[in-house]
């Protein structure tokens, strides 16, 4: 499904991604983690092209961009490439003078060229999927962090991509918001919905994640499964992220 070969990016002189290779099959949720300034964030924004690679081969689905310094790609195949994925942000980035609804709406209108018939209906699908229907008519002040996060959600949902990234998507949220968004992307992930996943919920990585990804300074140390990474791993890395990381649970 999602396939990176060699995938090198660099802001000035600061090499952020040094060679990631990353296979996630259809209908599996990879989450990524690792300590901040690792490469995560980036790695992810790579996917969806918000930030360009500098080398590499990035295949999704049944399109593949192969990137170089000499290579300049169409916007027309970046758009076309894009279109395949929806990215849920770590603050929402919902339109403020928009209701729920019509935030759902918007995308589908002017990227999909919906009728506003047909993103009315989408959009109170997707609604009622991540428990909001009755907030359509709300604007994003009058929602909790949790609920405009769902809201990012169904937005992202309601363009029908191949695949979900999410950033951080509960790293904004207050402690008690935080199980609801979860439990979303729980239900997502029992559809078999395509996701990738940065996170800091371990606990959450471990109970949904067919793959998880650990990242140390833009390259990945280790993947497998939960069991293999957070029960099993001899790599000294993950242990000592590990056990700092539940140190401070």
């Amino acid at each position: 499904m999602i396939h990176l070969n060699q995938i090198y990016k660099k802001f000035g002189s600061m090499e952020v991604l040094k060679g990631i290779d990353l296979t996630i099959e259809k209908g599996k949720t990879a989450v990524i983690i690792g300590p901040s300034g690792s490469g995560k964030t980036t790695l992810l924004r790579c996917m969806n092209l918000l930030e360009t690679p500098d080398k590499g081969i990035i295949s999704l689905g049944k399109k593949t961009l192969e990137f170089s310094e000499k290579k300049k790609q169409k916007y027309s195949d970046v758009s076309e490439f894009r279109k395949q994925t929806g990215m849920v942000f770590q603050n929402y980035n919902l339109f403020p003078h928009l209701t729920a609804l019509q935030n759902v709406m918007e995308g589908q209108i002017i990227v999909k060229k919906r009728t506003k018939q047909e993103a009315y209906k989408m959009a109170l699908l997707q609604l009622e999927k991540v428990g909001l229907k009755d907030r359509a008519d709300m604007y994003p002040s009058q929602l909790s962090g949790g609920q405009q996060q769902r809201i990012g959600i169904a937005r992202a949902m309601a363009m029908e991509p191949e695949v979900l990234l999410f950033d951080e998507p509960t790293s904004a949220l207050d402690p008690e918001l935080v199980g609801e968004v979860l439990k979303v992307m729980k239900d997502l992930a029992n559809e078999g919905m395509t996701m990738v996943i940065v996170s800091h919920e371990m606990q959450f990585a471990r109970d949904v994640a067919d793959l998880v990804v650990f990242m140390d300074q833009g390259v990945v140390m280790e993947k497998g499964t939960p069991a293999e990474v957070f029960d099993n791993t001899k790599n000294e890395r993950t242990l000592q992220f590990l056990n700092k990381v539940q140190a401070t649970v």
